[in-house]
This record gives structure tokens, C-alpha cells and sequence, in this order.
């Protein structure tokens, strides 16, 4: 039988940091006359009494806590699902009024970094309710760093054995070495949350909004506290700032780290890198192009666009400053594709990311140079290593989930009654946890307030199934997990 006490242990703590979150917005409310400081009051005290009950009581006496695969598949599971559960609360009492299902959605889709919202009116929400979106997408950002260093690649999920780290593997020698990377990741993204509120408050934004801003931009998460998004501010400062903000977030924290620390170069000697950049411009610079040729707009402008829509729904972020449902008939097949893209492993990006696409090259590669010469014997490289069979294997599996969880998303949306593009959009959207769709619906214009409750619910489940990386998720549902 599974010990389900450090599962247990673990959402207790995790439960109880989430109602000191929820103090934040509750002290923003009060100091500007909200009633709503009551609901973040009584959320706060109802989600710290659970987890510090759960933590009380899955204690395990003088015994070091560790976790085996088993554990830290459920463990990590579950952890995004209860706090989804609990940080609905405030929305579900606030002012907003939002149904639970509403507020679930919202939530989910703050803390996955997904980005897509059923708010409407943006520009009048009180300023608790905006900032809790932006503290939802931030520890969700946080949370999905330190889940792709320490616990991915532990748990081999679509080849993210290839980042394991020896200071996380279960030993006592390494365990202050882990502290250590753990720290350090953290003081990284509070230290480039810090710099980027400061930049943004210098652009032009109030203090809270550019708060909110940067929270949400280095994250990845795209929450805005207007319904324009950041083309509300109509500024090409803050264009560029987010820009890089969103770049930023996509770079793997441990590069960021060791740059810090002295090595910037390691950060260009990284293949995915290097991969990352390459993409992100060719796509930039052709949607430039479009726009220029096909709409007129101005070269310098038509860059400004191209350059803050493709590195956020590239990255997942799901920013818009424009509506690029009116960039043409070649704009909106592009930004379809460029959502499952993603940003780099070990970042606070979503979606297929750039390293499986670089394995899967490497191997197509190799079994090209097969055919051209049966008796060669050729050897796919990733970073200057060879790669594993079974990373390659992992990889492949990891594209058929996907591609499968994709088209089952999007048929169980299309069977609830959605038109066919607004289905197929918002099942990338949810499972690539990019934020807006296409179409009119739920374009760079539109919300999911009009989707039925049961599309909300599966979009919801989509979410969570792409943020955890699929396999994370489904081997839940197999006998023999249960078994082993």
C-alpha cells in the first residue's frame, strides 16, 4: 500500500502558503475600502486550518520525508488540484459573483499559467480579485520551475530524464546541495519579478498594475488587469519590456542561475537556447513581413506587433496588444502552430517545448542517414551528448499523447455544442495553457464567459493535463500503478 503521509504533508504546507497568499489581496482590499477583504479574510483562515491540519496530522515522527516515483506522481497531481480547489473560494464570494465552476475555471487557469479568463470588465474589478489572479500565476510559475527540475526528470516524463540533477536524487549528501539549487531558482524569479515591476512602473503603469504585470510576465501567465490586455496601455516601451519579460520566462532557471553566478555564456552553449532564438525570430520576422506587405502597417509597428503576439502565444503567456484574428488568412493557421511550440525545459513555459523538437530532429536524422547507409553506424546528439534510446522513445510517446489528448479535447468541446474553430482553438489553448483562442469567441478579443459549464469543466481538465506534462497525469489511471 501506497504512505500517503509526505502526500499529505506536502499539501498541508502547500495549503497553508497559499492562504498566506491569500492575506495579500485581503490587505490590498482593506486599505482601499473593499468588502471584499472579508472573503480573502475567511478563505485565508479556512485553507490554513486544512493544511495545517493535514500537516499535523500526516506527521512521521523523527523519519527523514522523501518521496518514491509512485508518491511524487499523485503528490504532484493532486497538489495543482486541491489548491485549484481552495484558491476558487474568493472568487466564487467575491464581489464578481462567479459560478464555482466560473471561479474553478479562472483558477485553474491562473495557477497552470494558462491565461484564459471568463472576467469580464477588467477595468472596474476590485483590486484584490486582480491581484490575487497575478499571486495565482506567479506561485504557479514558481511552482512549475521547481516541478521541472527536481521532480520531472525524476519521474521520466517525455524525456525530461535528459535535465536530471544529481542534487535532487534521494541521499542525504546531496540534500543541502538541492536546498542550495532550490534557493537559488527562487531568488532568481522573486529577484526578475522585482526588476520587471520596477521597469514597468517606470514605463508608465501605477505601482499595482505594473506589480500585477510583472508577476504575470515572468510567469509566463498573461493575466492582465484590463480587458485590453496590455494593448490598453498603448505604449511601445511597455511592449518591448514584456517582450523580454516573456523571453525571460522562457529560458531554463538554471542557466539564469549559473549566469548570475558568472556564466552568462552557458546560456547561448545551450542547444535549446540557441533553438529557442532561432524559431522565435524566423517566426517574428515573417509575420513582420505580413504584416508590412499584406495590412501596410508600418515597418517598425508591423515589428512591434509580430514581436509581442509570437513571443506570447509562443511561450504561452497569451498577452495581446493587438487583435491578430485581423492579421490575415496566413496569421491565424501560424499562431495555431506556434502555440504547441513553448519555450524551454525548466522554464515557466507550457507546451511541447523546443528540446523535444530538437530530439526528434536528431533521431529523424539519424534514421535518414540509416537509410542512406545501412551499415553506418550514427549516434543522435542533444548538447554535445549522446541521446538514450529510451529519451527517444519517451519523446515519441510524449508527441502521440499529446497529439491524442489534443483531438479527444477537441472533439469532446465540438460535441458540447462549439463551432468547429472555436473548438479546435480551445482545446490548443488549454492544452498548450497558451490564454486566448481564435475566432471571435475566444480571440485575442473575447473571454469563455459564453462556453458551456461542461466545456469549462474539460477545458479546465486540459489545463491541468498539459501544465503536468500528460503522463503525469494518465498513469494515475492505470491498474498497475495502483498495483505496484
Amino acid at each position: 500500500m501506497m504512505d500517503f503521509r509526505p502526500i499529505f504533508k506536502i499539501l498541508g504546507m502547500l495549503l497553508a502558503t497559499l492562504a498566506l497568499g491569500m492575506c495579500i489581496p485581503a490587505f490590498v482590499d482593506a486599505s482601499r475600502g473593499n468588502p471584499d477583504w472579508q472573503v480573502f479574510a475567511v478563505a485565508a483562515g479556512l485553507t490554513f486550518f486544512v493544511g495545517i491540519s493535514l500537516t499535523l496530522t500526516s506527521s512521521m515522527g523523527n523519519a527523514r520525508m522523501s518521496l518514491n516515483v509512485r508518491q511524487a506522481f499523485v503528490m504532484t497531481t493532486l497538489s495543482w488540484v486541491v489548491l485549484s480547489l481552495f484558491a476558487a473560494l474568493p472568487f466564487t464570494f467575491s464581489e464578481l459573483q462567479l459560478s464555482y465552476t466560473d471561479a474553478f475555471f479562472e483558477t485553474m487557469s491562473g495557477i497552470t499559467t494558462t491565461g484564459s479568463t471568463v472576467i469580464t470588465g477588467l477595468d472596474y474589478a476590485p483590486p484584490g480579485i486582480l491581484l490575487w489572479r497575478g499571486i495565482l500565476q506567479w506561485l504557479g510559475g514558481l511552482g512549475i520551475v521547481v516541478m521541472a527540475i527536481a521532480v520531472m526528470p525524476m519521474m521520466g516524463v517525455g524525456g525530461m530524464q535528459m535535465f536530471k540533477i544529481e542534487a535532487f536524487d534521494a541521499g542525504e549528501k546531496v540534500l543541502p546541495r538541492a536546498t542550495q539549487i532550490s534557493m537559488a531558482l527562487v531568488s532568481i524569479y522573486i529577484g526578475l519579478t522585482v526588476i520587471w515591476s520596477a521597469m514597468l512602473w517606470w514605463a508608465g503603469m501605477t505601482p499595482f498594475e505594473a506589480t500585477v504585470h510583472a508577476m504575470t510576465t515572468i510567469s509566463t501567465g498573461g493575466f492582465s488587469t484590463s480587458d485590453g490586455s496590455v494593448g490598453h496601455f498603448d505604449s511601445w516601451v511597455i511592449d518591448v519590456i514584456i517582450t523580454l519579460g516573456m523571453i525571460m520566462g522562457s529560458m531554463p532557471f538554471l542557466l539564469l542561475v549559473q549566469a548570475v553566478r558568472g556564466k552568462p555564456l552557458q546560456l547561448w552553449r545551450d542547444e535549446q537556447v540557441r533553438g529557442f532564438i532561432g524559431i522565435l525570430l524566423f517566426i517574428v520576422f515573417s509575420i513582420t513581413a505580413l504584416l508590412w506587405f499584406e495590412t501596410g502597417e508600418p515597418p517598425l509597428q508591423a515589428l512591434r506587433y509580430s514581436a509581442f503576439n509570437v513571443v506570447s502565444i509562443m511561450t504561452g503567456t497569451g498577452y495581446t496588444n493587438h487583435d491578430y484574428d485581423l492579421w490575415g488568412s496566413f496569421a491565424m493557421p501560424a499562431f495555431f502552430f506556434i502555440m504547441f511550440i513553448g519555450g524551454c525545459a525548466g522554464s515557466t513555459t507550457c507546451g511541447i517545448k523546443v528540446f523535444r523538437f530538437q530530439i526528434l530532429y536528431a533521431a529523424a536524422r539519424v534514421q535518414v542517414r540509416h537509410l542512406l547507409q545501412p551499415h553506418g553506424v550514427f549516434i543522435p546528439y542533444y548538447n554535445h551528448r549522446p541521446i538514450p534510446d529510451e529519451v527517444i522513445v519517451s519523446v515519441l510517446s510524449f508527441f502521440f499523447v499529446f497529439g491524442l489528448s489534443f483531438a479527444i479535447l477537441a472533439l469532446g468541446l465540438g460535441v458540447l455544442g462549439l463551432d468547429f474553430l472555436t473548438a479546435i482553438s480551445s482545446a490548443a489553448t488549454a492544452i498548450s495553457n497558451v490564454g486566448p483562442g481564435l475566432g471571435p469567441i475566444v480571440g485575442p478579443s473575447g473571454t469563455f464567459q459564453s462556453l458551456p459549464d461542461a466545456a469549462k469543466w474539460l477545458m479546465a481538465a486540459g489545463m491541468l493535463l498539459g501544465r503536468l506534462e500528460l503522463f503525469t497525469i494518465l498513469v494515475l489511471f492505470s491498474r498497475t500503478f495502483w498495483r505496484g
